[in-house]
């Protein structure tokens, strides 16, 4: 039996942006019939946040997208490179701070950008080695922050919206990208979603001061 292609996203406390392109990217794989073949988490650079749940407003925009969602934030471990196949940074710092801590070249290769995956048009250098490469842009996206998915922790709820907008856009791309990283034998034809789940008005959760 092949084993599951594995997949982390990565931002700085596990609660905002990282939890939600794991849970916009799971459901793309379910859409896409590729549920069974691979396996999404999330972390965060740091450890402050662990054994919290998602930041308010985060669930409140997937609940609004119409994205299943249950989250225990968690820190990124080095040890956790030798079992994943491609780690996701959610912006520029995290891909630098990431293959920092690679403990292998291999590994740091891993470590890619999601927004460099952008609508599935990315071409380039194969990243992962033969675990399982995943094709990247082929210039180095942690060189600009143009790339990045801003963290919206100390902004208002329209930042949270943008960033699940800027998500559900570069999960396509990456969808297309790990489809044709799957082993032939196993993948069932992918199917890239062109629609976007109909947001409803979410509620406006409380204010809450930021930790």
């Amino acid at each position: 039996m092949t084993a599951p292609f594995r997949i982390c996203f990565v931002c700085t406390g596990n609660i905002c942006r990282s939890p939600m392109a794991e849970s916009v990217f799971r459901a793309r794989l379910t859409e896409a019939g590729l549920d069974g073949l691979v396996e999404v988490d999330s972390a965060g650079t740091g450890g402050w946040h662990e054994g919290d749940g998602a930041d308010p407003r985060t669930v409140a925009v997937l609940r609004a997208g119409g994205y299943e969602h249950a989250h225990t934030a968690r820190q990124f471990q080095a040890s956790w490179f030798d079992r994943l196949d491609l780690v996701i940074a959610l912006d520029s710092g995290h891909l630098r701070e990431l293959r920092r801590l690679a403990p292998t070249a291999r590994d740091a290769a891993k470590v890619q950008l999601l927004r460099a995956y952008g609508t599935g048009e990315a071409t380039g250098p194969m990243a992962g080695g033969a675990s399982g490469p995943v094709p990247a842009p082929a210039s180095d996206p942690g060189l600009s922050d143009d790339l990045d998915v801003p963290d919206p922790y100390y902004g208002g709820f329209e930042g949270f919206e943008e960033c699940l907008e800027m998500v559900e856009t570069a999960s396509d791309g990456l969808l297309t990208a790990i489809s044709a990283a799957l082993p032939a034998r196993a993948v069932v034809t992918a199917r890239v979603p062109d629609h976007r789940h109909a947001a409803q008005e979410p509620e406006q959760p409380q204010e809450k001061e930021s930790a």
